[in-house]
Parts: C-alpha cells; structure tokens; sequence
C-alpha cells in the first residue's frame, strides 16, 4: 500500500522560512515525477513545484525566487525550501507522486496535506 507522507507545515511570519518533507513508501518499484501543489480556501489547487526523476524542475511563477524543490531518490523523498513567505502562501500544500507499483502500474498518488500560515 503506497502512502505520502509529508511535514514541516507550521505558522510563521512574513518573510520566514519552513521546510516540507514528503517521503514515500510502500510497494514502489520506481517514481517518476514528484511535486507540490497547494490550495488556499476558495480556490482550486495549484501547482508549486515539481521534480522528475532526472532532477528536472518547475516552479509557479509566484514562488520561482523563493522556494526550492529537491528529491533523494534512494530515500524516495521530496524536500520544499520555501524562503521569503508571503501571507499569499497560506495553504494547504500537498504532496504528489506519480508511482510505478509492484504491480506494474503507473498510479497518481496524493498526501494528506500539511497546513502553512504565514501570517504575523
């Protein structure tokens, strides 16, 4: 049973800093893509960032110069550095995977989500 795990979510003020941690685990035989997406109240979730198993990266526009997306694929895990918060970042941000199973199938798999507030 594959499950996302993530943390590091937490209350800080503007221009702070919090680091997510997103580790996977669970009949994996390989993960593509890894990422970040968040979702604020009333509005739709977005895409942070992302990482592929190569180390290629994309970013929102808004977080670009601020946040870090890294990944240690022996541990099967993603890292978010997100610097320079801004209260526009409060969401609920989510951990994404695309996973190769032990059954051979390529499945979509989402965390929990953890809570960032930014705010003073």
């Amino acid at each position: 049973q594959v499950q996302l795990v993530e943390s590091g979510g937490g209350l800080v003020q503007p221009g702070g800093s919090l680091r997510l941690s997103c580790a996977a685990s669970g009949g994996i035989r390989s993960i593509a893509t890894m990422g970040w997406y968040r979702q604020a109240p009333g509005k739709q979730r977005e895409l942070v960032a992302s990482i592929t198993n190569g180390g290629s990266t994309t970013f929102a526009d808004a977080v670009k110069d601020r946040f870090a997306i890294s990944r240690d694929n022996a541990k099967n895990t993603i890292y978010l550095q997100m610097n320079s918060l801004k209260p526009e970042d409060t969401a609920l941000y989510y951990c994404n995977a695309m996973i190769l199973t032990a059954h051979w199938v390529f499945t979509d798999y989402w965390g929990q989500g953890t809570q960032v507030t930014v705010s003073s």
